[in-house]
């Protein structure tokens, strides 16, 4: 965003602006604040920005145990469970998964059990050769998605542990046998990028949304976010279905 673009945003003089950004000018805690909402800047960083100007950070910092964060746990825990029989997952800024509903199992099969350990991260478990990328149908489709998202946040955040990951990600070799599908092809036909996946219990398709926390003041809620898998197709729908009714039954018997 050019000076004179953020400047008419924020409803201040370019002069003023140009001062501020270079050092001419000291911006109060407010104008430090009110730029920040106008370039959308995520909590985290709007408090490294209040500190390089001088001021005390706003927001703070609370562990996901703290006590209270505890609505907001028991509210990611019903979305989760209210989810089910599809996938949910919940994670933090760095993709690593903080908490999952009970129908993520089918997807998981086959993964190393190394890179299911604590922390588990989203990311590289679907596309590391010892995940879930040999499940994949859409590999090539899926990996694209993958890293251009990673970059997205890269770009908002320029957080340097996201960039390692995108690399780190970018450097896997395509697992055996991935080839473009006619599925790829037709990527832009679709209204949402699939996840196409050879299961236990089939192949499976979902599209997924993105859930978070609206006006979050705690760095720690802002950057939770909720991805939740839906069927794409009836095939998909009807697996899932099975598969939580076969696991209430053993539930029942054991």
């Amino acid at each position: 965003m050019s000076q004179l673009i953020l400047a008419a945003e924020a409803d201040i003089s370019t002069r003023h602006l140009s001062f501020v950004e270079s050092g001419r000018a000291v911006p109060s805690r407010e104008m430090v604040m009110h730029l920040a909402e106008r370039l959308d800047v995520p909590l985290r960083a709007r408090n490294a920005l209040l500190i390089a100007a001088g001021y005390a950070p706003l927001f703070r910092e609370r562990p996901l145990t703290d006590p209270q964060l505890a609505a907001a746990r028991e509210a990611v825990e019903l979305v989760l469970k209210g989810h089910e029989p599809y996938p949910a997952l919940a994670i933090d800024r760095h993709w690593n998964i903080v908490a999952a509903n009970n129908a993520l199992a089918p997807l998981l099969a086959g993964a190393s059990p190394e890179l299911l350990k604590p922390p588990v991260n989203a990311m590289r478990l679907s596309l590391h050769p010892e995940g879930i990328a040999a499940s994949i149908v859409n590999w090539h489709a899926w990996r694209a998605h993958a890293l251009s998202r990673l970059q997205r946040q890269i770009d908002v955040s320029g957080d340097e542990t996201l960039s390692a990951l995108r690399d780190e990600l970018a450097a896997y070799p395509a697992p055996p046998g991935a080839k473009v599908t006619d599925h790829d092809d037709t990527a832009s036909h679709q209204v949402a990028v699939p996840l196409r996946l050879r299961t236990p219990i089939g192949e499976l398709s979902f599209f997924s949304t993105t859930t978070v926390f609206g006006t979050p003041v705690d760095v720690t809620l802002s950057e939770l976010a909720i991805e939740a898998f839906f069927p794409a197709d009836q095939q998909t729908a009807a697996a899932l279905r099975e598969f939580a009714e076969n696991q209430r039954a053993e539930g029942v018997k054991g």
